[in-house]
Order: C-alpha cells, then sequence, then structure tokens
C-alpha cells in the first residue's frame, strides 16, 4: 500500500512539473528592442515585451570576457525597461534576457557595441609614468565635475575610462554630492558668474587681508542652478536660485529627510560706533526641500560679536569662507570655516556652536596636529574626522618648498573635548594646493585626496604613499569617490 502511494505522490510532482514547464514555456520573449539614451557610449536600455505578464531580468557581458553583470529583476509585466550603465566606450557586449521563473527561460544570447567615445570626452587620465596601480581605486569609481562649459560631470574608473556622463546644455557643473537616496545632487552655474576682484597688496604687518577670495553677494564659486538626477541621468527636480535670490556656493548635501542643506551668503550691516554704513558679507547654511522652500536658515552674524571682531574690518567682504557641509552621526552641521583654521560644529535645531576644532579652539592638538586653510571635514564610517589640510598660511609654509597638504583624521571624545590623531598622510609638496581639495576614505582603506590647483587627484595609503593618480585637464573642486554599492538599484553585481 505505501509503495502506490508513493507512486501517486510523485506522479503529483511530475505532473505538476509538466504543468508548470508547460505554463512557464508560454512566456515568450515579443520583441527586444535596443537604444542608447541621449546618444552617450557608457549607456544602453533594454526594452523588452512578453506575451504574458512575468517577472524578468538581463544578464550581460564583455564579450571579450570578465564578470557576468545582472540587472535587478524587474516585476510582473508585459513591458519591461533595462538600463545598463557604466558601461566602457567602443567595446562589445553581449546579454540575453531571462524570464525569472522556478524553471528559467533564458533567450538566445545577443550582442550590441557602444559606440566610440565623444572626441572632446577624450583624455589621457592616466599617464604611465605616474603611480597608476587600478586595485588601489577598489571596484568604485572617481566623480570629477567640469565647471567650464559645457559642464559635466564624469566617473571615471582606475583605468582612466569614463563610464557615466552627464552634460548640462547651458551651465557649468560646480560642485556635486551623492544623496542618501542614490542620486546626484549638483549645482551648477555659467563659468563668468563669479564676483572675484583682487585685493589691494596687504602690508607686511596684516594677517588677514591675504585671505580676501570673493566680494559681493555672488563671490566665488557662487551656483545659480540646483539640480537632481538619477544614475540615468533623469532629472529629478531644478531649482532657480538665482530667480529666489539664492546664492549657494562650495558645498551642498542632502540630509536623511531628503532635504538640500547648503552653504549660501550672508550679509549683516556693520553698525558699529565709529564705521561707516557697510554691508558686511559672510555665509550661511540653508535647508530647503526638493521644491526649492527655504525650510530653515543658520546665520553666524546672529550670535556674532562683532563689536570686539579684530578681524573683521579686514575680512568684511568674506568673514567666514564656509567651505563644507556634512553631518555628524548625530545629524547636526559641521563645516569649516578655512579662515580660522577651524571645524565647526553647529546644532542643526537651536543654531548653538557647540565647539571648534583647530587653532585656539575647544579641543587641545598638538602643534604638529594643526591644520590650515582647511577643506571637506566630515565623520568617517569608522567616526573618525577626515579634513583635507591645505596647509596655506601655516608655519610650516615659510617657503615655497616646505608647503605641503595632507589628509588628516582625528579621534574626538565631544564630551571631554578632547581630539588624538589617527593618522595623517601628506600629499607630495609638487602637489600642494593652497586652495579647494578634499579627501575621503575609499572602503579599502585608501584615501582619495584631491590637488586642485595641480590637476591631482590621488589615491595615497595612510601614510601617504602614492599608489594611483589621475590628472585632469581642469582644476577640479574635488573628487568624490563612488562606490559600487550606488548601482545596485540597477544592478546586481
Amino acid at each position: 500500500m505505501k509503495f502506490f502511494k508513493a507512486i501517486i505522490v510523485l506522479t503529483a510532482i511530475v505532473a505538476a512539473s509538466a504543468g508548470y514547464y508547460y505554463y512557464s514555456n508560454q512566456v515568450e520573449i515579443e520583441t527586444i528592442e535596443l537604444t542608447s539614451p541621449n546618444n552617450l557610449p557608457l549607456d544602453e536600455d533594454i526594452h523588452v515585451r512578453l506575451n504574458k505578464a512575468a517577472d524578468a531580468y538581463v544578464e550581460y557581458w564583455k564579450e571579450d570576457g570578465g564578470p557576468v553583470h545582472q540587472t535587478v529583476v524587474s516585476k510582473s509585466s508585459l513591458n519591461h525597461n533595462f538600463h545598463l550603465l557604466t558601461l566602457e566606450p567602443n567595446s562589445s557586449y553581449k546579454f540575453r534576457v531571462v524570464i525569472d521563473q522556478v524553471i528559467p527561460v533564458k533567450s538566445s544570447e545577443q550582442s550590441f557595441k557602444t559606440r566610440p567615445q565623444s572626441p572632446w570626452m577624450v583624455h589621457d587620465w592616466i599617464k604611465a609614468d605616474h603611480p597608476h596601480d587600478e586595485k588601489a581605486l577598489g571596484n568604485g569609481l572617481v566623480l570629477l565635475c567640469y565647471r567650464g562649459y559645457p559642464g559635466y560631470m564624469a566617473m571615471v574608473d582606475g583605468k582612466g575610462t569614463i563610464r557615466w556622463y552627464w552634460q548640462d546644455e547651458k551651465l557649468g557643473v560646480r560642485l556635486a554630492s551623492l544623496t542618501p537616496r542614490g542620486t546626484i545632487l549638483a549645482l551648477l552655474a555659467p563659468a563668468s558668474k563669479d564676483e572675484f576682484n583682487k585685493p589691494n597688496q596687504p602690508s607686511k604687518k596684516s594677517t588677514n587681508a591675504s585671505y580676501y577670495l570673493r566680494s559681493g553677494r555672488i563671490g566665488f564659486v557662487g551656483g545659480t542652478v540646483l539640480v537632481e538626477i538619477d544614475l540615468t541621468g533623469k532629472e529629478i527636480t531644478r531649482i532657480d536660485l538665482d530667480k529666489k535670490g539664492i546664492v549657494m556656493h562650495h558645498d551642498v548635501q542632502m540630509d536623511k529627510q531628503n532635504n538640500i542643506v547648503g552653504i549660501v551668503r550672508d550679509f549683516r550691516i556693520d553698525d558699529r560706533p565709529g564705521h561707516p554704513k557697510d554691508t558686511l558679507w559672510g555665509d550661511a547654511i540653508m535647508t530647503m526641500d526638493t521644491k526649492g522652500n527655504v525650510l530653515k536658515k543658520w546665520s553666524p552674524w546672529k550670535k556674532w560679536d562683532i563689536q570686539n571682531d579684530k578681524k573683521l574690518d579686514s575680512l568684511k567682504h568674506d568673514r567666514f569662507h564656509f567651505n563644507t557641509i556634512s553631518f555628524d552621526r548625530d545629524s547636526n552641521y559641521l563645516t569649516s570655516s578655512p579662515i580660522e583654521n577651524q571645524v565647526w560644529k553647529i546644532d542643526a535645531k537651536t543654531g548653538d556652536i557647540l565647539w571648534k576644532l583647530g587653532k585656539d579652539g575647544d579641543f587641545k592638538l598638538n602643534e604638529k596636529d594643526l591644520f590650515y586653510f582647511q577643506h571637506a571635514p566630515h565623520i568617517t564610517k569608522t567616526g573618525e574626522l577626515l579634513l583635507f589640510d591645505n596647509g596655506d598660511f601655516s608655519p610650516r609654509d615659510s617657503t615655497t618648498a616646505n608647503k605641503q597638504s595632507r589628509a588628516i583624521a582625528f579621534n574626538l571624545d565631544q564630551k571631554n573635548k578632547t581630539a588624538t590623531l589617527a593618522y595623517a598622510a601628506p600629499i607630495p609638496k609638487k602637489q600642494f594646493t593652497a586652495r579647494m581639495g578634499s579627501a575621503y576614505e575609499l572602503e579599502n582603506g585608501n584615501l582619495l585626496q584631491t590637488s586642485s590647483k595641480t590637476g591631482s587627484v590621488l589615491i595615497t595609503d595612510k601614510k601617504g604613499k602614492v599608489r594611483w593618480e589621475l590628472n585632469a585637464y581642469f582644476i577640479p573642486y574635488r573628487a568624490l569617490y563612488v562606490p559600487e554599492e550606488i548601482w545596485n538599484k540597477y544592478r546586481k553585481n
């Protein structure tokens, strides 16, 4: 009896499997169409139409070998659109469409070839006689912004191949940042929009006049438009800052609530006794939603003691020169005031300055750990405060030969106001940069450092040994690391 029951169960299983197999094979691919969005050599869209609604995905790989990539599964539908991103130009690829069922149904292998790179994008990013260990970058990419015309953003791999590209038709790209929701937030402006007046030569007794970097309402690196795009290049939002009378500059980020937080020009009227009426220019931190509605603004002028500010007369056109907005783990603001050689932490709700790190700040630092005219302070994934120490106006720069920029990181005890050096990674003296620049930690522990004035992007270890160097033909304000995981919305690796 047990034998006959087993036969019946087995027969039922076989019948069910056969029925499912028959059903699954009734799902057929009717059409496969390939298009290249915006005629770029780096993207390919595959449009698939089925005769019945089903889940599907695409497998694709370079014809001459390499890993097989898989798009994310497109859920039950008759029509599916797959975006293949970060392809290499002038390269042959193979792919197949897979109907995602218990017994997958795969199409025959098909192929396409990407077109050659646009001539204006061809550049010798990596020089053979410079360090070029592509493994130093890992599996990520480097994002660069070109602020000339036409402005663009490009992502370059460890071999020096552009793997992603976006261009605006009318504006330069001042800077960009990655958002928590996997998009890119970019600040755009005409190339000639800056208001930069070279001051009179400072006297030998002055220690502040040489800090002048910008003047007027617009200032230097001022932006006129904010745009958010996804990695397919689709524009999600565009905010005309110029029409709103807002001048954003130097940095813009998106917080965890998907609000936009940026550095803006700000002013107050000089009402000091015995001084002529004048406009005192500085900066503020502004928060707006993605429709451009201003939610709040924090300005240091509201609590600044201008009566006892000995630097104010020489710095009235650019008192703070904030160049960074980032977030501590508690979501409060971190900003950089290079004129003060300090990083400030600001309570995002009350506007109180919680502490200042740096020269004459709230943390005791060894002389060798002080930083000068710094950029891009932020908290790393492992909790250190990492910044790019430009090294300008420091006691170390009495001669050109002594000038040196570096990445430097601290472990902070914010309660007891103690800071200990985690590591310092100086870049070669020939790549000293007095202005701009950045330093970010990669997933493999290396550092991505930008020497803006020399057009160099370097990957170093935490002692400063250069393992990889990218040669830009323009001055990059900063270079961002784009981890491989950011593409997870579009593919599985």
